[in-house]
């Protein structure tokens, strides 16, 4: 991510532009533009195209961008930092969609054929996904091994801490009716 920034960074002092003027031909704010180069979150595409192209870099030059993009979206250590650290559902949502990165749910249920609400439920952190589901979605998208061991121990990991939250609920409610 902070090399994509940096590259980001480079092409803008090429043009010879300050992020005002930079931010007149993108049609992005300049503060909007400033964040995206600061190396602490990734633009999204829409924004690293548009910066891209008020540096005057040509669109047959845009696909090499978008690669870039995509790797730098998708860092394996952030990916199994995320997965590993997970401790609810929300977060392994969160480090699953970042794995899934930029696959919109039509194409995930395409490449999966699991259905879109269901994925969703997963992204958003509604619902756990079975494991071997979980394992054939991260597979799908063409998780690394590292990923998808990262992947199986945050489900497997926050399954147990449902099942022992399940069993001192049931334990509280027998105290309490007895």
């Amino acid at each position: 991510m902070e090399d994509f920034a940096e590259a980001l960074q480079r092409v803008r002092r090429h043009a010879g532009l300050s992020y005002r003027q930079l931010a007149e031909r993108a049609h992005y704010s300049h503060p909007h533009l400033v964040r995206a180069t600061n190396g602490k979150h990734l633009p999204t595409w829409e924004v690293a195209e548009a910066f891209l192209a008020g540096c005057g870099v040509p669109a047959d030059l845009m696909p090499i961008w978008r690669r870039r993009w995509e790797q730098a979206s998708r860092d394996p250590r952030d990916i199994v930092s995320l997965l590993d650290n997970a401790t609810t559902l929300e977060e392994l949502g969160a480090a699953v969609a970042a794995l899934a990165r930029p696959r919109s749910l039509r194409a995930l249920e395409q490449q999966t054929g699991i259905p879109r609400a269901t994925i969703q439920a997963w992204l958003r952190g509604a619902r756990l996904a079975g494991r071997d589901r979980l394992d054939h979605l991260v597979l799908s998208v063409g998780a690394t091994p590292a990923e998808r061991a990262a992947a199986a121990r945050a489900a497997e990991r926050l399954s147990a801490t449902r099942e022992r939250q399940a069993v001192e609920r049931t334990a509280v409610e027998r105290l309490a009716t007895g």
